[in-house]
């Protein structure tokens, strides 16, 4: 248990200042033994307010009994003695609007159940059991990093449709996960939010986990049992924009106060928020707090920051704007808060993942900062948009679009990419994965299956939003459980085991992931066969002598003794047929697996394969030489 900071000048100028980076040390409600007598401390920060109380359990929520003393730089504070931990509470706030409203704590450790929205004063310890798992965490660049992505309020629900609570979602989830192979889960909007809908996106308890599934205590547990098992937890982080409620930040303290002032940078028309004041220390010490508080006190592995092109342009969706100093389109500001974020987060918290879902062509959001913005990770919007493209395309037409799949690679290493199928690729009908593949039914599977191999042998980190892994053939419904009906019918479990076996490719090859972020990762064997819309291609490791090869025959027709040209002659095995009966396919077999010494494709060496329809096939060579030998 942490002991507050006291509300001495020093401290609140620190915050004014943007030198401390735990505010909720100081800020919130923190219970206390002040003069031998216990209660509970309270403080928040309302410059322009007129009158602060504090209303709650301990007073019946009259307004009279407990007002807050207004001390430096706009911060109010008030020592209640009745007050005590689990009880509810709220601030009423007479504004500058003159105005009075009853507001939650910014800094709320937990909350009510929706629809009420009262904080709950919250501080109780919890004995982690992940000191291991803690002190070997890394980035994992040079790692297997695959990530389960899940909305856990729909991942499965109870019999009577209520949620299950997160001690019960960490043993179903953590064994569903540890199946399959992931090394990582990423939960959409967990923390607090008043309207299911929003998926937990908007979000008004920046320091709370949502209250559906539990406690503070049973969230803790989720996490340390899924590292427990082995499993990181990255949590959906949303610094970019919050809900105009007025019961929570919107309007503080009667006028904007965390959001910008100006309409036209503090407002966003697409999904009527308002849009966080980065010029504010106080507002960036509030956002690097909750980074924090989630990364070092709820052992949380890596946050993912949503919409990050919304918070860097000024005219991001709007035709009124206001221009940076420059004359520019660029909020400075912004790119200031993410500098300082990410140098925080990597000196306070290391060994944690920043993603960023970014998707224009910003510079330099991988590159460490002051150079570039810091984050470890940037979504790879291009490359999923391209491949979505192609894949969706018929297949007679597929030879005009050829290049789609490699104009990834003329730019994959100019920032640290994850490749990311989420949750945005199957709702507002724009199908599920697998029904976004033309054709009948088997032909629809076997194309999935073929996108979901290529995107597993291409260079860059994984993640796959839950359902996508069994083929869910419905779009996903955040209101409904997932149809996990499907995924024990024959169709949809070969796709599911087809994962778990990209999965354990992925994690036990090194020419899988130790070159993910590196130019020596991928060498093209046929990069330009559009007529037959093949690619051939070769994934290695650049620190060892462990490499394979990768065919993939993306249309319906069979090629029979394709030739691919390798590097190496002797004997090949097959690890890996999209097109195996296991996993839904025909099963067709290589019937000559000897690599020849007529050459191919610039290559010393040639097989002769046969590629099955709309298929990926992953071979090696049996007796690979080892580094000494090579050389």
């Amino acid at each position: 248990m942490t002991e507050p900071l006291p509300l001495d000048h020093g401290q609140l100028q620190k915050l004014v200042t943007a030198d401390l980076v735990r505010p909720d040390h100081l800020l919130g409600a923190h219970p206390i033994t002040e003069n031998g007598v216990e209660g509970v401390r309270f403080a928040v920060w309302a410059p322009a307010a007129q009158h602060v109380s504090v209303v709650g359990d301990f007073n019946g929520y009259n307004g009279f009994d407990n007002p807050m003393q207004r001390l430096d730089f706009g911060y109010w504070g008030v020592f209640v003695p009745s007050a005590r931990n689990g009880q509810r509470y709220k601030f009423r706030i007479t504004g500058s609007d003159g105005r009075t409203v009853d507001k939650i704590d910014p800094y709320g450790k937990f909350f009510e159940v929706r629809p009420a929205t009262a904080s709950i004063v919250w501080q109780h310890d919890y004995a982690w059991t992940d000191d291991a798992f803690m002190a070997a965490r890394t980035q994992g660049f040079d790692q297997p990093v695959s990530i389960y992505e899940v909305h856990l309020p729909s991942w499965k629900k109870r019999a009577d449709g209520w949620f299950l609570n997160y001690r019960d979602l960490a043993r179903e989830l953590g064994e569903y996960v540890t199946h399959m192979g992931y090394t990582h889960v990423e939960l959409l909007g967990v923390m607090e939010h008043p309207f299911d809908g929003s998926w937990g996106y908007q979000v008004t308890g920046y320091y709370a986990p949502s209250s559906r599934m539990g406690t503070p205590e049973d969230f803790k547990f989720f996490v340390d049992h899924l590292h427990g098992l082995g499993i990181g937890v990255i949590l959906d982080w949303v610094p970019g924009h919050f809900p105009t409620d007025d019961f929570a930040l919107a309007r503080f303290d009667g006028g904007p106060l965390y959001e910008y002032a100006d309409p036209r940078k503090g407002f966003h028309l697409d999904w009527n928020t308002y849009i966080f004041d980065y010029g504010r220390n106080e507002v960036v010490m509030f956002l690097i707090g909750s980074a924090l508080t989630w990364l070092q006190d709820y052992h949380i592995d890596g946050l993912r920051v949503d919409a990050v092109a919304s918070m860097l342009y000024l005219d991001f969706s709007r035709t009124e704007w206001i221009p940076n100093v420059h004359g520019g389109r660029e909020n400075l500001e912004v790119i200031a808060f993410l500098k300082r974020l990410n140098e925080v987060v990597h000196h306070m918290a290391p060994g944690c993942m920043i993603v960023a879902e970014e998707s224009t062509a910003f510079p330099g959001v991988t590159t460490p900062s002051p150079h570039g913005l810091g984050f470890d990770y940037k979504w790879a919007m291009g490359w999923m948009n391209d491949n979505l493209r192609y894949f969706e395309e018929d297949p007679l037409w597929r030879k005009y679009h050829h290049h789609a799949l490699t104009f990834y690679n003329a730019y994959r290493t100019t920032e640290n990419y994850m490749l990311a199928i989420s949750h945005d690729e199957v709702v507002h009908l724009k199908k599920s994965m697998v029904m976004k593949m033309p054709g009948d039914w088997y032909q629809q599977r076997a194309g999935y299956r073929a996108f979901l191999a290529m995107m597993w042998a291409t260079p860059g980190k994984k993640l796959l939003f839950m359902g996508q892994d069994f083929a869910q053939s419905t779009e996903w419904a955040a209101a409904d459980g997932l149809p996990w009906y499907m995924a024990d019918q024959p169709d949809h479990h070969g796709v599911l085991e087809l994962v778990r076996r990209l999965n354990t490719l992925y994690r036990e090859r090194p020419d899988w992931h130790t070159g993910d972020l590196l130019d020596e990762g991928l060498m093209w064997i046929n990069a330009d066969d559009s007529d037959n819309s093949v690619y051939a291609f070769i994934r290695r490791d650049p620190g060892s002598a462990a490499w394979s090869l990768v065919v993939a025959n993306l249309t319906p027709m069979f090629r029979e003794n394709y030739p691919v040209g390798t590097p190496q002659g002797g004997e090949y095995r097959v690890l890996l047929s999209t097109d195996d009966g296991e996993y839904g396919g025909f099963g067709t077999q290589q019937l000559n697996l000897t690599a020849t010494d007529d050459g191919w494709n610039a290559q010393k060496h040639a097989l002769r394969l046969n590629l099955p329809p709309n298929s990926v096939v992953v071979l090696e060579v049996v007796d690979l030489p080892t580094v000494s030998d090579q050389r």
